[in-house]
């Protein structure tokens, strides 16, 4: 013991000795998991050409594919390790860029540059989902009437009261709607609704007025629109099916594990499965397609299990294997194809391919092939919380996975028995849980400004349900339900419905099951999910290096600053920083949703109502405007009309005026009127350190989905950066 234990000391003094040396032997020895890094090489050309503050120009991706090719063949032709790993991650960081760029041109479509009031239009109808009392349609091939003399968009998403009959996948309508841009974040770095809208083709949103009318179609379809449509009918009408047989939020929950429709489930359910940690279980991802093909392998095989000429002289696992890759296909379809189902479908179909072939197959290669391709097809996909969160989850499964290989055996090699196969399972749940909440929580409070504490106690008790009744039961449903024969699986599925639901609400209401968090800086992120991923690749000891820049993620993260000054697009929705740490509105925001957006991402978890600033605190409000005073002593004026402009102009060193300023407010350090909100959008203010400031279109940068950017009009003598 004394010679191993000295053994050790003298590799420990060796590695502090030799830093560069120890860590060049260890890469060498895990050479074999090198190829695990090319995806998220991938994913950081894209991560780069999504940050950067401007469109590069198509040349632009014509040199950094010619710089990929290049690298990819230098690669091929050096002899040492380190260069080959070098020029391979410059020759996939390089495609990713290309990939990137291309994709956004090819798929470029008009948006909407102003709010149209009221128009009448037609369009093809393309997709349907319930949302609230409504639907939610997404239209195409939109023609305006002679109102809109610019471009019109290509796509449109559209609000309609109540269920109107002539809405369906296919048909051709004339309606009236008011049309309006897709959104922009509500504060500078938040998330880009617009920028999803472009990637999915929609240049505008709205609500539509009256019944849609149903009218002659005015362009032939093409065979893939046939296709779309056909697909979103099946959807719609198991959906419909659902819900017919389990009305309420019960048949709400069973449809979105169903065909992923989430439109009828009960708000205060929604809540409560998102804050018990649930919340991913009511979107199609590894879990269902997992179960559901899982289900669907069993059961042909048991079948054909039951007549011995077939499963003594023919490879019923194998034509197991098929079938279920065709059932999992199959509810991918119906799902939606969203990034998760298609990750957890594609491991899936390498899992059973690997039994057509006789050979393992689930590993964390499987995992990065999956993500690389998605990223190849689109790489939009990384800037979305399904597909980080979904990713980050699976990666340390696989590696817990990878970690204890020999769970299945007891210390002797002897199989375990039927009751510590049950006790490995729930532990197996536990751990399962929380690696995968470890691994997510970055990412949701990024997102999501949020996490939660008990997400390994409701899967404990949730995930038996689902996995031995909801499921099950769903598959079988969606066997039967060309028959008729559906009612009885879905009764069943509803029961268990109906007890996960329960789980959800006793764990929510738990004291703390929840709390929101100041959202993280996008590059502490970056700097934790590389410390993430360093932990999960590796296998050998050098692995846990990973932590140093998890922690300096972590502190990054908490050491960033507030704003001291938040205001919205509206001029009349503003928050300033209160002397006891909080934000405080200067009067009732007229812009609810960007005030609820920045109280989530400051941390507080304050209803509106309660915010708002009292005269105590250094604020005044008449029906004029808004004096208030900020904690390094500067005061800010909030100007509604005209008769006060000249007063505070000359008092205030910050002036946010609701009526245009046109050059008559000289004397403030920072003048922000509705022109420069309206070109800027929103602002965010720092005073204190290191005074700067932030916009929303800053931050989008000059891109295909953002609006052109107008700098405010700074004074030279003003200690302000614009950003």
């Amino acid at each position: 013991m004394p010679g191993v234990l000295a053994a050790n000391i003298g590799r420990w003094r060796d590695a502090v000795a030799h830093p560069v040396r120890t860590l060049g032997k260890a890469a060498i020895a895990e050479r074999e998991r090198w190829p695990l890094w090319l995806a998220p090489g991938l994913a950081a050309g894209i991560g780069f050409y999504f940050t950067l503050p401007f469109e590069p120009a198509a040349w632009i991706a014509g040199v950094t594919f010619a710089v990929a090719c290049l690298s990819a063949f230098a690669a091929t032709r050096v002899a040492h390790p380190a260069r080959i790993a070098v020029l391979a991650l410059c020759a996939a960081s390089a495609l990713g860029f290309t990939i990137a760029k291309f994709r956004t041109d090819a798929i470029a479509r008009p948006v909407l540059a102003r709010k149209i009031g009221y128009g009448v239009f037609t369009a093809r109808v393309e997709s349907l989902e319930q949302h609230g009392k409504g639907m939610r349609a997404v239209l195409g091939h939109l023609e305006p009437d002679r109102k809109m003399r610019s471009t019109p968009p290509w796509r449109v998403r559209l609000y309609f009261r109540g269920v109107p009959e002539t809405l369906a996948p296919g048909r051709w309508i004339s309606f009236g709607a008011s049309l309006m841009p897709p959104p922009a974040p509500a504060a500078p770095g938040d998330y880009d609704f617009g920028r999803w809208a472009f990637y999915e083709g929609i240049g505008a949103v709205g609500f539509g007025f009256g019944q849609p009318k149903l009218i002659a179609p005015r362009e032939s379809e093409t065979l893939t629109e046939r296709w779309n449509a056909g697909l979103e009918r099946l959807r719609n009408a198991m959906t419909a099916r659902v819900r017919s047989v389990l009305p309420g939020s019960e048949g709400g929950v069973s449809a979105a594990m169903i065909t992923g429709e989430t439109g009828g489930i009960d708000p205060s359910d929604q809540m409560a499965y998102r804050d018990s940690g649930l919340v991913h279980v009511l979107s199609i991802s590894g879990l269902h397609l997992a179960l559901a093909g899982g289900f669907f392998f069993w059961i042909v095989r048991a079948l054909l299990a039951l007549f011995p000429p077939i499963a003594l002289y023919y490879p019923i696992k194998k034509w197991a294997a098929v079938a279920a890759l065709l059932g999992a296909a199959f509810y991918l379809l119906v799902s939606g194809c969203e990034a998760p189902a298609v990750r957890s479908y594609i491991m899936l179909a390498m899992m059973f391919l690997a039994i057509l072939a006789d050979r393992p197959a689930l590993s964390m290669r499987s995992v990065m092939l999956a993500a690389a391709l998605i990223l190849l097809i689109e790489p939009e996909s990384l800037t979305e919380p399904g597909f980080e969160m979904s990713f980050a989850a699976v990666i340390g499964l696989i590696a817990i996975a990878e970690w204890g290989q020999r769970r299945e055996k007891s210390p002797d090699g002897v199989a375990l028995g039927p009751i510590r196969r049950v006790g490995r399972y729930f532990i197996g749940i536990v751990i399962a849980s929380m690696v995968a909440t470890l691994a997510t929580t970055p990412f949701a409070i990024f997102h999501f400004d949020r996490s939660t504490q008990y997400g390994a106690l409701s899967n404990l008790v949730s995930l038996p349900i689902a996995d031995f009744v909801i499921m099950p039961a769903a598959t079988v449903a969606m066997i039967l339900m060309p028959f008729g024969l559906d009612r009885w699986p879905l009764l069943l599925m509803g029961k268990g419905v109906v007890m996960m639901t329960a789980v959800a609400h006793w764990v929510a209401d738990l004291p703390g099951a929840a709390s929101v968090a100041v959202v993280w800086p996008e590059y502490a992120l970056v700097i934790v999910a590389v410390g993430g991923l360093w932990i999960a690749f590796w296998q050998r000891p050098w692995r846990w290096l990973g932590f140093l820049p998890i922690l300096a993620g972590i502190v990054v993260a908490l050491s960033a600053t507030r704003p001291d000054l938040m205001i919205a697009r509206d001029a009349k929705t503003i928050a300033l920083r209160l002397p006891d740490g909080s934000l405080g509105f200067l009067r009732e925001p007229a812009d609810t949703y960007s005030a609820e957006i920045w109280l989530r991402r400051d941390g507080d978890a304050r209803e509106i109502a309660k915010a708002l600033a009292r005269p105590g605190q250094g604020v005044r409000c008449d029906e004029l405007g808004c004096i208030a005073t900020m904690t390094n002593g500067q005061s800010v004026a909030a100007i509604s009309r005209y008769e006060a402009l000249a007063e505070d102009c000359a008092s205030s060193s910050i002036v946010v005026s609701a009526i245009p300023t046109r050059r008559r407010c000289k004397g403030p350090g920072l003048v922000i009127d509705r022109f420069d909100l309206s070109r800027n959008g929103g602002y965010a203010i720092w005073l204190k350190d290191t005074p700067r400031i932030e916009t929303v279109e800053g931050e989008r940068g000059q891109r295909p989905w953002s609006q052109p950017i107008r700098k405010p009009p700074l004074k030279p003598s003003a200690p302000y950066q614009y950003q």
